[in-house]
Parts: structure tokens; C-alpha cells; sequence
């Protein structure tokens, strides 16, 4: 493995940690905008392209959203400053308040798609979705039917990475 290939590697371990600490999936469409905090997610290859996979239960605001467009962003915070945003925004519906005017959350234009980016020091990706899954309960280990008691189970969406960068 190369120093290059090392790298890359430790920095994807390091966007993953933050992930499970929670991240922001950002969709606009239909005059309509929001954010949810994420705290699944995989980052990876298939059908030969980047893909970030995000999963989002059905119940949720932002899948409303996702299901009258083509596009989403993830928005990983640098540090912790935006822990409370985080909190906030995984525990409030963007159905009965403005998520980023609670939490001072500043949207800023995309490069490549319609949704925009939280305007904060971190990574951010850009995702056109070619492809999406709804899960059902045929769980090949039955120990992950507990995480979902209310039946509410979560649409997966893959989003060819159009672009990744970094903002201080």
C-alpha cells in the first residue's frame, strides 16, 4: 500500500468516526428545504463511481423531500462546535421548525447540485442519487429487526459523488 493509499484510508476512518457522531443530509426541493442529522451512512464504490449511501426512515421530513428530487448533500462538521446543531437537528422535525434558523446553520451554495451545503468548517459531498432501496424486515441477522420496534424502516439512497472538498 502506498503513503497516498494510507492516507486516503486514514482520512475516510476519521469522516466515518465523525459520521457516527452525526453529520448533516441536506435536500431542497419543491420550494422546500432541510436538514437531518445522519449518523449511518457508507462511503464507497459501485457500479464503478463514488457513492455515499445515506438511509432515511421514511417518517422523516427530508425523505419527502428526497422523493422529489434527484440530489443531496452530507456536510460532516470539523471538531465539535456543532454538536448542539447536530443534536437539535436529529431530534426536531424541519415539518415544525426552521432547522437552520434555530441552530444559526448557514446554507451555502453547492458546486454541482441544487441542494446546498451547510455554509460550516468541514467536508462536505455533493450526490446526484442514481439508485435507492427501500429495506424491508428480512433481516439476515435477526438481532437488527430491535432497532426499528415502530416498523419504520429506512430507504436507502445511493448518490454518485459529484464533488468533495473541504472548508475551513
Amino acid at each position: 500500500m502506498t503513503h497516498r493509499e494510507r492516507d486516503a484510508l486514514e482520512q475516510a476512518g476519521k469522516l466515518m468516526e465523525r459520521i457516527k457522531k452525526g453529520a448533516f443530509l441536506t435536500v431542497k426541493a419543491d420550494g422546500g428545504i432541510n436538514t437531518m442529522t445522519i449518523g449511518w451512512a457508507t462511503i464507497g464504490y459501485i457500479w464503478q463511481r463514488p457513492v455515499f449511501m445515506v438511509a432515511v426512515r421514511d417518517s422523516r421530513h427530508t425523505f419527502t423531500l428526497l422523493e422529489k428530487t434527484d440530489n443531496f448533500s452530507v456536510t460532516i462538521p470539523a471538531g465539535d462546535a456543532q454538536n448542539k446543531a447536530v443534536m437539535f437537528c436529529g431530534t426536531k422535525s424541519g415539518r415544525d421548525v426552521d432547522k437552520f434558523k434555530e441552530c444559526n446553520l448557514p446554507p451555502g451554495p453547492a458546486r454541482c447540485i441544487e441542494s446546498p451545503i451547510i455554509d460550516i468548517p468541514g467536508v462536505h459531498y455533493e450526490c446526484r442519487i442514481v439508485y435507492k432501496s427501500a429495506m424491508n424486515n428480512t433481516f439476515l441477522d435477526g438481532d437488527l429487526e430491535k432497532l426499528y420496534p415502530k416498523k419504520d424502516y429506512h430507504t436507502l439512497y445511493f448518490g454518485e459523488i459529484l464533488a468533495c472538498y473541504e472548508t475551513i
